[in-house]
């Protein structure tokens, strides 16, 4: 078994690689003692080829451990979480790789309503390997109508909007242009058929190139907004009618804003490489701003402990306890962004108009092997921290005199994620390739220390 893939928020790795049948026979073990004997362990998969069989070995893993089992089929990661409230399932798993390529696949796990995470998944690796059973009995449970049904509950849009609405082939695009269209939005769809190949483009909005076709079709069609979905839709890109790309964090402004009119005072939590914008704007609009480490299982937990109603990521995570469950659904923020916009009387660039915009980056990613990165943020962490002020709740946030900048180890793929924002353009490059040079220098350091025992870094 390859512990690796066991990561801070999940399970994930390459099928079949990592993923072979006796690894995910124990994960599927290690499920039925989530949920215990005679619990219900209700499991959904995303459209990538190989989840139909990966739920057969989860479920002939989970078989002695005498549970009931719920096949919810192929859906998205947001309605496997509203299974859990809906089915009150003791153990949720969700079989899924999100955004990575089409060979990888992997686990979200919650038992009961809380999100597995750190130690809690590391441990499952520890389960016995389960006896060789035959395919339990499954009961087939479709909770598209009761999810979209929670929707219809909340949402009447006080005028009509024209969506574009690109889903990457993954599972959002069902949903989406169904409650979309009952709601009264002109929904022009995009690569909406669901297809483990994406053949369309890869389903990441947050990689620039993944928005070509959308942004062409936002101005093709005249439209009010594009709305792009990952592979599993838990995650939002949005394009504003203009064609642009607005980032994750000034989403999250404006809707933040938007609560804060309703909920004074509330508290709206972000992550390390959110704009210092977004929380000079919560805090201006009477919220009370906090800054997170990054991952969707974090957040969720310190929504609860800090008693959030609001939550984001860069990356497209947005999380709601306002009005809903506290979990990331790309689809409920986009009704609830649709909601703000059809209220207003104006457009998506309207409601960003008066949010400051500095000079920034997306996240900036730069491919490392997983058994150096952390060494390497490490390694950058202790270069740095001798000259700038330092924030390191996840990897290394450094204040520079005009902006700010970012190195953290992603907990999903084997790359280093880098943010920069500065007053001037100048600034910017300047912070950027500062923070490029002690990763070069870092890289030769550790190089050498593995050449020292035996082994190169760059090759593990």
């Amino acid at each position: 078994m390859n512990r690796n893939i066991f990561r801070k928020y999940d399970i994930r790795g390459v099928f079949p690689d990592d993923l072979d049948d006796s690894t995910v026979m124990t994960i599927g073990r290690a499920m039925a003692d989530l949920a215990g004997p005679g619990g219900l362990l209700a499991v959904g998969r995303d459209c990538r080829l190989s989840g139909e069989y990966l739920f057969g070995l989860l479920a002939r893993g989970a078989a002695s451990g005498r549970v009931r089992i719920a096949d919810m089929g192929v859906q998205t990661t947001p309605m496997t979480y509203f299974g859990a409230h809906h089915l009150l399932s003791e153990a949720t798993v969700m079989i899924t790789g999100s955004h990575n390529p089409p060979e990888y696949n992997g686990f979200k796990i919650m038992k009961g309503l809380h999100t597995l995470s750190g130690d809690e998944i590391a441990a499952l690796a520890d389960t016995p390997e389960p006896p060789s059973s035959d395919l339990p009995e499954i009961k087939t449970v479709n909770i598209l109508e009761s999810y979209l049904d929670r929707l219809r509950s909340e949402f009447c849009l006080e005028r009509s909007l024209k969506v574009v609405v690109d889903a990457g082939n993954g599972t959002g695009g069902i949903p989406a242009c169904r409650i979309l269209t009952e709601l009264g939005c002109r929904v022009v769809p995009l690569f909406c058929e669901p297809d483990g190949r994406f053949p369309g483009h890869h389903p990441d909005p947050t990689v620039e190139e993944n928005l070509v076709d959308l942004k062409k079709a936002v101005l093709a069609e005249g439209a009010d907004i594009g709305l792009a979905f990952d592979g599993d839709a838990d995650r939002l890109g949005v394009v504003d009618e203009r064609g642009r790309t607005v980032f994750g964090d000034r989403i999250l402004t404006v809707l933040a804003r938007a609560l804060l009119e309703s909920s004074p005072g509330a508290t709206v939590i972000s992550e390390v490489k959110a704009s210092r914008v977004f929380y000079d704007q919560v805090a201006a609009a009477g919220g009370r701003p906090i800054m997170s480490a990054t991952g969707h299982s974090l957040i969720k937990q310190r929504m609860l402990d800090e008693n959030a109603l609001l939550a984001g990521e860069m990356s497209g995570h947005i999380f709601y306890r306002d009005r809903y469950y506290g979990y990331d659904d790309a689809l409920y923020a986009s009704l609830r962004l649709l909601e703000i916009i059809a209220e207003s009387g104006g457009s998506m660039s309207d409601l960003l108009s008066d949010i400051p915009e500095l000079e920034s980056t997306p996240e900036l990613r730069e491919d490392c092997p997983d058994a150096l990165k952390f060494r390497i943020v490490e390694a950058v962490r202790n270069r740095i921290s001798a000259e700038y002020p330092t924030n390191c709740i996840d990897g290394v946030r450094i204040d520079f005199p005009d902006g700010w900048g970012l190195l953290r180890a992603s907990n999903t793929q084997p790359v280093l994620v880098m943010r920069f924002e500065a007053g001037s353009r100048e600034a910017l490059d300047s912070y950027e390739r500062t923070v490029r040079k002690a990763i070069e220098e870092a890289r030769r350091e550790l190089d050498v220390q593995t050449d020292d025992r035996g082994h190169r870094a760059k090759d593990s």
